[in-house]
């Protein structure tokens, strides 16, 4: 594998391997992505992953208008915000995340978190109104491609009982210590590409000791080793960094092949640290 390799989506649009997150690091929302987002596009990062609630979707279409890189070589994600739950909320977070970027379409577009507040028919109705919204983009020609983003089996399968269009994409939290291996293999059962957020564990993983010396076997650091782990395990990566340098190392990480221990002990590590977020616990 390499930088350039794409998976096949289940409507046949291809997405890279690996992508750069953008979510914020700190409370600076926004303040500091642009020098990342420029860097990783330099660094040949082609999958950017944004959304409405980071606030930094016009910082990202300047950097990719500076980048002069085409608008076909990029797969840019954005992601429905809470706030605009239903069918023409939806419409209108959409409208707004797209005349920031400045672009005329989307690779991706994501429901951010499932609605699950109140009884399940209410909260039900309010994601397969908001899915409706995305089903509308897609066959309009907005977006290429339409997902959730930490959704559960539990919220899918009411969404896709009542949906026209399955869902192509889950992103969800996902690194050693915290694999989601019910949804992940929900997803994969239902054709869909699963992408990790915080793939290094909000950055609690750097220090671990197993895998400095894993790192160590390989000459490499504990991030490149669960980068590479990932893409391994068949899920897409998506580090965040404002470092340019380790932007840079983490897409360096093709260049190596774990053996099956390393990869199984990655694989079953306990938990060490993450964001603590799950969809049945956010409530905003």
């Amino acid at each position: 594998m390499d930088a350039s390799q794409r998976y096949r989506l289940s409507n046949g649009v291809e997405i890279p391997c690996i992508g750069y997150g953008t979510a914020p690091l700190n409370e600076a929302i926004g303040q500091e992505m642009p020098v990342g987002i420029d860097e990783a596009l330099v660094c040949g990062y082609r999958l950017i992953d944004t959304a409405w609630a980071y606030k930094n979707e016009a910082y990202l279409g300047a950097a990719i208008r500076r980048s002069g890189i085409d608008r076909k070589e990029l797969f840019v994600t954005s992601k429905c915000s809470n706030r605009f739950r239903g069918y023409e909320q939806a419409l209108a977070c959409f409208k707004e995340s797209l005349d920031l970027l400045r672009l005329e379409y989307l690779d991706l577009y994501l429901i951010h978190w499932p609605a699950k507040d109140g009884p399940p028919e209410q909260w039900q109705k309010l994601n397969s109104e908001t899915w409706r919204a995305l089903e509308t983009l897609y066959k309009d020609g907005y977006v290429r491609a339409i997902g959730v983003s930490n959704f559960w089996p539990h919220h899918l399968e009411p969404l896709m009982e009542h949906a026209e269009i399955p869902p192509m994409v889950l992103q969800l939290e996902y690194h050693p210590g915290y694999i989601q291996a019910e949804p992940v293999a929900f997803a994969r059962a239902h054709g869909m590409i699963v992408e990790g957020w915080s793939p290094l564990g909000t950055g609690k993983l750097l220090n671990n000791e197993t895998l400095l010396e894993i790192g160590k076997n390989y000459n490499k650091s504990p991030a490149q080793v669960i980068l590479n782990w990932c893409v391994n395990t068949g899920v897409i990566p998506l580090p965040k960094s404002h470092n340019e340098a380790r932007i840079l190392q983490n897409i360096d990480i093709f260049d190596f092949k774990m053996s099956e221990d390393d990869m199984s002990t990655l694989s079953n590590m306990e938990y060490i640290g993450g964001s603590g977020w799950t969809p049945d616990s956010i409530t905003w």
